[in-house]
């Protein structure tokens, strides 16, 4: 065998083996038990909420789960108290940080104490600058930046006077790499990344543990309920195809098992799938090189359109034939399972 030959096979199976490791590193469980514990899960009736939400439930956990929308709460709620468990659901909006204050107190007035937070509330607009205004810049900095803010400060006082606390905020790949047509989301998502991390360097003396999570495209089934604009349904095409391939999205339930690991590890940051993590290496590497490559990205993307684009209109209401095909299978089933309907 050439050397040349050899020393290609010996750096392919040392890059297999260290894939393997990470994934090993990453899976490994902790010793923190949620049997007993108080969590709060904001965004909790649907999606990746949801899914956090079983889990925890399934282990033993007090879970309070909180949204905006009281029957999709509703059904959520009945679903994971169908072991036998009461779960603790309360309509809120948690921009409002008012309303997110009487939330953090209500359930520790009827659950006690709690352990952990998880900041999973979230907004996607999906869209070209040419249609993206003031507004979904703003609605994106409320939910994925003020209320985790709100959240965290609301909770900090009786973590901080017990030594002891567990704060997880979902942020995105997004947060780590602004990628196209996703402008509002990952502005929003980097200032969640800088305020997480500045939150665990602060809290980790005083007992608090914050994480910060950074997944790649996930299969919950949430894209219905991203807001697209510019050429709609050349827009949500792109957006649930992408959301859908198994080489390029992940399986949720994975990623829920994946978080709550590194909830239990006390991880100051966790980023959920193999492509999420070679884009952001890359990026930490050679950023120049990725905006480059991400602006070709951009041009196979669907352009600005008239002043109907400006128009926001969920992905449920963009439908076309190739949003039903059997691309988006995986997502579809992940609607119905995750109350997401």
């Amino acid at each position: 065998m050439k050397p040349q030959t050899r020393n290609t096979l010996l750096a392919t199976a040392a890059g297999v083996g260290a894939l393997l490791a990470a994934t090993l590193y990453s899976n490994r469980r902790g010793n923190y038990d949620l049997a007993g514990r108080v969590v709060l899960i904001t965004g909790g009736s649907r999606g990746l909420g949801l899914i956090l939400a079983r889990q925890a439930v399934a282990e033993g956990a007090k879970v309070a789960i909180c949204a905006r929308d009281a029957e999709e709460l509703e059904r959520a709620r009945q679903e994971l108290s169908e072991a036998g468990t009461p779960v603790l659901a309360l309509v809120r909006n948690l921009t409002d940080a008012d309303e997110v204050r009487s939330l953090v107190a209500e359930v520790q007035q009827q659950l006690g104490a709690i352990d952990v937070l998880i900041n999973n509330a979230g907004i996607i607009t999906a869209g070209p600058l040419d249609h993206i205004e003031l507004r979904d810049y703003e609605d994106s900095m409320d939910t994925h930046f003020w209320a985790p803010l709100h959240a965290m400060q609301a909770v900090l006082p009786e973590m901080r006077r017990r030594g002891e606390g567990r704060i997880v905020n979902i942020s995105s790949v997004g947060g780590k790499v602004a990628v196209p047509h996703l402008a509002p989301y990952c502005a929003s998502k980097f200032a969640l990344v800088g305020l997480s991390e500045a939150y665990r360097a602060e809290l980790r003396q005083h007992g608090v543990l914050v994480t910060t999570v950074c997944p790649g495209l996930m299969r919950t089934g949430s894209a219905r309920n991203a807001i697209v604009k510019g050429q709609h349904k050349k827009e949500y095409a792109s957006f649930i195809i992408a959301d859908s391939l198994p080489g390029l999205s992940m399986d949720a339930e994975s990623a829920g098992r994946q978080i709550w690991n590194a909830c239990r590890r006390g991880e100051a940051e966790v980023i959920l799938s193999l492509p999420a993590k070679l884009l952001s290496g890359f990026h930490g590497l050679f950023p120049g090189t990725t905006a480059d490559v991400l602006s070709w990205v951009n041009r196979t993307l669907p352009g600005p359109t008239d002043a109907s684009g400006d128009q926001r209109r969920f992905g449920h209401e963009s439908e076309s034939p190739v949003s039903r095909s059997w691309l988006t299978a995986l997502t579809r089933k992940a609607e119905k399972k995750n109350n997401e309907l």
